[in-house]
């Protein structure tokens, strides 16, 4: 197993907002108010994953999470507000799991980034990840904010394998971020085609390949 530093996956102002309102981490208010923010987001992601944002009404959300509108709206904006943050909750959840998998079966940082890039894809495979993550999140956030996103948890994990894999002497030394960004808006291209495929198993299968492909090139001869 490799063993690096380089897996880290930023988490933005909604972990300290739950790490402050965790049980045992304030006052009952705060524990209370902890509950009701889970528990929307909860009900709120398994009704985006399954009929997706625009079938998908308030009023049914906080029925089913047991709450009142005014909970809703005390916690988020509005329901763009309430699905951003479910879209960053399955970004972050679904970085930090493929980090964990690609460290364990990883020997080497390029081997790091393969992983990394095969579980992902695996990822898109999943129909809430495709709902929530590929289908609505660039319709409902807008281009710009949800490229923010995707980069601010993705990114990182791309430019640190980069660089470790440079620091190895396995790819050659070149122009880091430039390298990050093609490789990462590769990938996520490829998850797009999957995402909007009609025979997505085969659809991985080529993009795993290609992207396979671009990783070996990539890797210095001796």
């Amino acid at each position: 197993m490799y063993h690096t530093d380089s897996m880290y996956v930023k988490r933005d102002e909604h972990d300290e907002f739950d790490e402050h309102l965790r049980p045992g981490g304030g006052g009952l208010k705060a524990r209370q108010a902890f509950v009701t923010r889970t528990a929307l987001l909860t009900v709120a992601r398994e009704l985006f994953a399954e009929r997706g944002y625009a079938q998908v009404g308030t009023e049914e959300i906080v029925k089913a999470a047991g709450v009142t509108r005014g909970a809703l709206y005390h916690h988020f904006r509005d329901k763009a507000d309430l699905f951003a943050a479910v879209y960053e909750d399955v970004e972050g959840a679904l970085m930090e799991r493929i980090a964990t998998s690609a460290v364990a079966a990883a020997q080497d940082p390029l081997e790091l980034l393969r992983a990394g890039a095969s579980g992902f894809l695996d990822a898109c495979e999943d129909p809430a990840v495709q709902q929530i993550a590929l289908l609505d999140a660039p319709a409902v956030l807008g281009w710009e904010r949800w490229r923010e996103i995707g980069m601010r948890y993705g990114f990182g994990l791309v430019r640190g394998g980069l660089q470790e894999a440079m620091d190895a002497g396995l790819i050659a030394r070149q122009p880091l971020d430039a390298l990050a960004h093609l490789l990462l808006g590769a990938i996520d291209e490829g998850a797009m085609l999957i995402a909007r495929a009609e025979n997505p198993a085969q659809v991985r299968a080529d993009v795993g390949a290609v992207v396979d492909r671009f990783l070996d090139a990539l890797r210095e001869r001796a």
